[in-house]
């Protein structure tokens, strides 16, 4: 039976919800995705355009592809709060209209703007005088070169670009616990969840026919390069879907004008009552404890291990992937399209799996244990495409696929208020390891001339992951699980 044609209130109110609720998200997640992301198929050909101002050095692209992240650790705790708190509908406006806006400004990062390029070259001089201080000469060196301003600019907007980013991800993970029950609570997050390999199968495409344009120059539109229309491309409609969030997205049941008094009432009655029982079971642990609580920060290490992984592939695949076969941007662009599609199977199927059986802990280390072979395996593919793909696949699935059951962890650890802080503190310090993965393979790469050893740094990363998550004592079975409904009742 349909949700919304149950006779049961609690069902139609949860049916309603994922109709109206998670398509919004969804595309939010499709958006923002991209927007962090698009700059690993832009670098293929931004790369060979800005290489004489040393874009083209592999360790001073990757830290920018990873600084981004740093920005992103500031506002993770306080966006969850403004969730948890104050207004998520406004909060998410927020972040989707700045992000857009910066995410636009890297196509600029190459041009002389009043006081920010003096500024990023009086730093990078600071800079290259402190690394030659310390012997770093080769990195010294490099920030003496004439583009090492514009290197710093191109850090400083993906720097800001996490910063305005920060709290949807997690902030999302919060609200959904505004609106749906445990039992829904995996399913829920793997629907929202794809938005990520769906962006990566929609955004490589759509950016390689906008890259299409070619270079910079008189016949191209307002004279920018194709790489410089990715940017701007993909941040203007952050822009308009923030706009739409503002006007449509309810912050609580009780604002939602499309449910009956009936449905309302029967919603906001299930959720205080898992919040009381949660709360009787030991639950209750207070804002301020969830910052020492040991599971929480084992489960933001585990994160931090297993984002290095994720990142590190994500952002260097396509390049991998050209290195390896000397393949142009359109092939590359469509062949990394792949991957993905493994990754939204693996976690519809792990979300609805774990649900139904109410297993958590599993459900997320087995998934990573799986990638990290595959990752492991990957360099041994050289020469063979199909296979080099094959193993992308299964690395990207694993490194998805166990997202909503680890999702789920949290809240079984604290209350709802406190799950909050600890979905942030988790979120932004493991989203470290999106900076520490693309860096790492990027200095491996300039000091190997190899992505060998890199690959296998992440996937060992991976398997540490896995192990602090099976170490935990929680999410073995989380509650008496409802057999779970088909995949079609979720509309």
């Amino acid at each position: 039976m349909r949700l919304l044609d149950s006779p049961d209130p609690l069902d139609r109110a949860r049916g309603k919800a994922y109709l109206r609720l998670l398509p919004l998200l969804f595309l939010g997640y499709v958006i923002a995705y991209v927007d962090r992301t698009n700059v690993s198929i832009a670098k293929l050909d931004m790369q060979k355009d800005l290489g004489a101002l040393g874009f083209s050095d592999e360790g001073a692209f990757g830290f920018g592809m990873g600084i981004f992240f740093v920005g992103y650790l500031l506002l993770e705790i306080p966006g969850t709060l403004a969730v948890e708190r104050w207004s998520a509908r406004k909060w998410f406006c927020r972040i989707m209209v700045s992000w857009g806006l910066i995410a636009a400004m890297t196509a600029f990062v190459h041009y002389d703007v009043p006081f920010a390029t003096a500024a990023a070259g009086w730093l990078a001089r600071a800079m290259a005088s402190a690394c030659g201080a310390v012997g770093m000469d080769k990195v010294a060196a490099d920030l003496r070169g004439p583009g090492a301003p514009y290197i710093l600019q191109f850090w400083g907007v993906r720097f800001l670009l996490g910063l305005a980013e920060a709290g949807f991800y997690p902030g999302v993970i919060v609200y959904l616990t505004h609106w749906f029950p445990r039992r829904d609570r995996s399913r829920t997050l793997a629907w929202f969840f794809i938005g990520g390999p769906i962006s990566q199968i929609l955004g490589p495409p759509i950016c390689a026919r906008i890259m299409a344009i070619g270079p910079a120059g008189a016949s191209a539109p307002l004279g920018l390069a194709g790489w410089q229309w990715v940017f701007i491309a993909w941040g203007v409609p952050a822009v308009v879907l923030g706009l739409i969030i503002l006007l449509t997205l309810p912050d609580w049941p009780r604002h939602a004008r499309w449910l009956t008094d009936e449905e309302r009432t029967a919603l906001e009655d299930e959720l205080a009552r898992e919040r009381k029982d949660h709360a009787a079971r030991g639950g209750h642990v207070s804002i301020l404890r969830a910052f020492a609580h040991p599971k929480i920060l084992a489960l933001a290490a585990a994160y931090f291990f297993v984002v290095t992984g994720n990142y590190g592939v994500e952002f260097y695949m396509a390049t991998i992937v050209k290195e390896w076969y000397q393949l142009d941007v359109g092939k590359v662009a469509y062949l990394v399209i792949i991957p993905p599609l493994g990754s939204v199977l693996g976690q519809i199927l792990v979300g609805w799996s774990s649900d139904r059986t109410g297993e958590r802990r599993w459900h997320a280390a087995l998934p990573i244990l799986l990638g990290a072979a595959a990752l492991a395996l990957t360099p041994a593919t050289r020469g063979t495409l199909w296979l080099t793909v094959l193993l992308f696949t299964c690395a990207l699935t694993g490194l998805k696929a166990y997202m909503p059951a680890f999702w789920s962890l949290p809240s079984l650890l604290v209350t709802e208020a406190a799950a909050a802080v600890g979905i942030g503190l988790i979120n932004s310090f493991g989203n470290l390891g999106g900076w520490v993965g693309p860096t790492i393979l990027g200095v491996l790469k300039k000091e190997t001339d190899s992505f060998r050893v890199g690959l296998w740094v992440l996937a060992s990363s991976m398997v540490i992951s896995a192990m602090v998550i099976i170490a935990l004592n929680v999410g073995r079975r989380v509650e008496d699980p409802e057999p779970a409904p088909d995949l079609a009742e979720l509309a």
